[in-house]
């Protein structure tokens, strides 16, 4: 049985499903479980005495400890006292046990955490989290998103945690900046926006990262991609083609672009730049860039087109924008153009067509004097596939198009499609079935992956039944 068959077999008894990330529907707590007048007072009571030990923990604990002491150290000390406390300023206090376990878990990570957030930090089942008001704490498990009961006292409470996060990065939120882009210690991305720019109060949101990141068995377990679809992409990796990864908001793109990665061979140096620094590399020779915003005066700033720049001068054997989306495209493209080959990038956009005409867009911004037919010859030399990635109804997130750029012809960039998916439908539990499909074409990169030693089983560009 070849290939395609093999394929077309596979795609029949597993239909494809998706990684488990649905899509982001508010889910409305049902009306039994709506909190009911008492058990908000009760919620009031419970908060506004955590607040007042937390305030007298402030004020007894030498917080000068946080410098000297392990976290472990830290919590044990923590413990002593709020225990103190509790005896002496709140034994009447209306609290089981379960509640005190809680208070205490709680307490500990307004001092040495995130708050509120810090049981959604650590739970491996949250995707995102998102902030808007100090009330309103949401969470993304299984792409639905819940309502949870967690809140900040006040809008000042949760000021105070944004600039805890913000701070360890060496950004600043205000009046004068409401906005900033952040991350956490575990490469999380961060979004922030203050008042006056957020009329409801501050808004965060919180895009987790996995401790260790999906590699590409993960991706073929999730339906993703198929199996064959991957040596594909590691061979055009392996042999330094020009990729770049396009996709809408919450696509997968950054995903997409760390398992790319970990096709680059270890030997070679590798340089990204990032807005905020999130790429998951795991390769021992990489150097990380990251852009810095402007100061308090207004200098100090480093764009993302100074850092490329100024990597170029770094002896790149790769060079890894996280995305691109100003001025820097010029750049990139001069890279890709003079010897900088197996560079990788994304960009937001909803068809492959759709990112080409942006990068034309990002060009522009450079200021670059030159003809249109002049700029899309340029683009159509410097890269060499685009991957397009989405997230369908369902909230499963695929490699839905794969596609060669190929020349010019007249004034248009032409491409051929090698892979798409194509969606026929949906089941009973409304998940995506479709199949992954090959258009029949040998793309032309197959003779520059077999020079370097990178041999293509051919049945897998056979049209044989459209499936692969």
């Amino acid at each position: 049985m070849d290939l395609a068959a093999r394929l077309h077999k596979t795609a029949q008894a597993q239909p494809a499903s998706g990684p488990a990330l649905p899509a982001s529907r508010p889910r409305m707590p049902e009306p039994a479980q709506r909190a009911e007048p008492q058990a908000r007072a009760q919620s009031d009571q419970y908060h506004e005495i955590k607040n007042s030990i937390h305030s007298r923990l402030i004020d007894v604990l030498d917080l000068s400890l946080l410098d000297s002491l392990s976290a472990d150290e830290m919590r044990v000390e923590i413990n002593r006292v709020v225990e103190r406390i509790l005896r002496e300023d709140f034994a009447q206090a209306p609290l089981n046990l379960s509640e005190r376990k809680s208070l205490l878990s709680e307490i500990e990570d307004e001092v040495l955490g995130l708050g509120p957030l810090e049981p959604f930090i650590k739970d491996p089942t949250v995707n995102d989290i998102l902030v808007n008001g100090y009330r309103n704490i949401y969470v993304e498990r299984r792409g639905i998103l819940e309502l949870t009961t967690a809140r900040f006292k006040d809008d000042d409470h949760l000021r105070k945690i944004i600039d805890r996060i913000v701070s360890r990065v060496g950004r600043r939120v205000d009046e004068s900046s409401p906005m900033v882009d952040a991350r956490l210690a575990d490469g999380s991305r961060v979004n922030a926006i203050i008042p006056p720019l957020a009329i409801d109060g501050p808004s965060l949101s919180i895009r987790k990262f996995s401790k260790d990141p999906l590699e590409l068995d993960d991706l073929i377990r999730f339906k993703a991609l198929p199996p064959e679809i991957g040596e594909v992409l590691k061979g055009i990796v392996h042999c330094s083609l020009n990729v770049l990864i396009s996709g809408g908001t919450g696509s997968g793109k950054t995903t997409m672009l760390n398992v790319l990665s970990r096709f680059i061979p270890e030997e070679e140096r590798i340089v990204t730049i990032e807005d905020a620094a999130e790429l998951q590399l795991k390769q021992a020779h990489v150097v990380r860039l990251e852009t810095r915003p402007m100061n308090i005066e207004g200098r100090g700033e480093v764009t993302q087109r100074e850092l490329v720049k100024n990597c170029l001068r770094m002896r790149p054997d790769r060079i890894i924008i996280g995305e691109v989306r100003g001025a820097e495209a010029l750049d990139m493209l001069q890279a890709m153009n003079t010897g900088h080959d197996g560079s990788l990038a994304t960009i937001h956009a909803n068809t492959p067509r759709d990112a080409l005409m942006r990068l034309e867009t990002m060009v522009a911004m450079a200021g670059l004097n030159i003809s249109d037919i002049s700029l899309k010859r340029y683009i159509s030399s410097a890269i060499d596939v685009i991957i397009q990635v989405s997230r369908l109804m369902d909230g499963s997130r695929k490699l839905i198009s794969f596609q060669e750029i190929t020349g010019m012809e007249g004034e248009m960039i032409t491409m051929q499609e090698i892979f798409a998916f194509e969606q026929t439908g949906l089941d009973e539990r409304g998940k995506v079935q479709g199949r992954f499909t090959s258009r029949g074409i040998r793309p032309k990169f197959s003779d520059r992956l077999a020079a370097r030693g990178v041999l293509l089983d051919q049945h897998l560009f056979a049209p044989l039944g459209g499936t692969v």
